[in-house]
């Protein structure tokens, strides 16, 4: 994921959680931060339980996110040089004669603290995660190509469910495939690469004038059934080699280990036999771990959509 790739995440991140970007370039963004974004990134737990008891305004931090390092290096300016300690002392003497005590936090420098968002770094986690648990589920109504023009006129729209999911090849090594799959509520087809076909549309969270939703003939849960028997039905077909080669290295492994273990739990003393055995299955399950051939399927995120026509 490069720093173009990043810089747009974030602000698409930025603007579906409603912060308020106070500056912008192509090498970051200066915001002040939404309640919601607020909640999922600055690890604030007791203010927020705070403020949900005391139904107090609460008051969001403020963030500088660096999506291009070296570019914003280059291009920010110097901060002002500190005023001499003389200087500063006779400024705040001033202020205190025509204004009264002024708080220190109200004439210093507001610190923004600065994040460096790169593949792999803390904060561009955090935004992923959070991104993933409120995207997780959406529902969304296609937006027709142009309004009819009698008023009475309805276009019939029907619901489809659609789900991302990710299939994991595991052993010692790893291999992913994202499937996307579209179930007709109305129908119960089912269409592989849901995503690429949504992608055709323009898609909006409102219903839109002069259509109205056919009923289901499917529920939910059947829906995703047949979405996992067709990603099942797909799995069937393809190459396990792998699985076979990874069977033989856990083999390998678990005869390495059971030749240096075995004489040695023969030959402890009755004190430390049981010490040497609970490390001997301890190792054990940490190379079948590491080795033993499976494969693991998680749904990413889901949505109900409404398209044109019955599915």
């Amino acid at each position: 994921m490069n720093e173009r790739q990043i810089h747009k995440f974030v602000q698409r991140y930025l603007e579906a959680t409603e912060c308020r970007i106070v500056e912008k370039s192509p090498a970051h963004f200066q915001v002040k931060l939404s309640p919601r974004a607020d909640r999922d990134l600055t690890n604030r737990s007791y203010y927020w339980s705070f403020v949900d008891r005391t139904g107090a305004e609460p008051e969001t931090m403020s963030m500088l996110l660096v999506t291009d390092k070296s570019k914003y290096d280059e291009t920010a300016a110097p901060p002002p040089a500190p005023k001499p300690a003389a200087a500063q002392a006779a400024a705040d003497a001033a202020l205190g004669r025509s204004l009264g005590y002024v708080h220190g936090s109200l004439n210093a420098n507001a610190r923004v603290p600065r994040e460096d968002l790169y593949f792999g770094s803390r904060r561009l986690e955090q935004l992923f995660q959070s991104s993933r648990q409120s995207g997780s589920y959406l529902c969304l109504f296609q937006e027709p190509d142009k309004r009819s023009s009698h008023p009475l006129h309805s276009t019939a729209y029907s619901a489809w469910l659609g789900v991302n999911m990710k299939v994991e090849f595991l052993c010692d090594m790893k291999r992913e495939e994202l499937h996307s799959f579209g179930i007709s509520l109305a129908t119960g087809q089912c269409v592989e690469h849901f995503n690429d076909r949504l992608l055709q549309h323009r898609m909006t969270p409102k219903l839109p004038p002069n259509v109205h939703t056919a009923k289901n003939a499917f529920t939910l849960a059947k829906a995703a059934s047949i979405a996992e028997q067709t990603l099942e039905r797909k799995l069937r077909g393809y190459d396990y080699g792998w699985a076979d080669a990874a069977a033989r290295r856990l083999d390998d492994e678990l005869g390495t280990i059971r030749h240096y273990y075995e004489p040695l739990i023969e030959g402890a003393d009755e004190e430390k036999r049981p010490a040497v055995a609970e490390q001997y299955n301890r190792r054990q399950a940490e190379i079948r771990w590491q080795y033993e051939p499976r494969v693991q399927v998680s749904a990413i995120n889901c949505g109900i959509f409404y398209l044109q026509g019955i599915g």
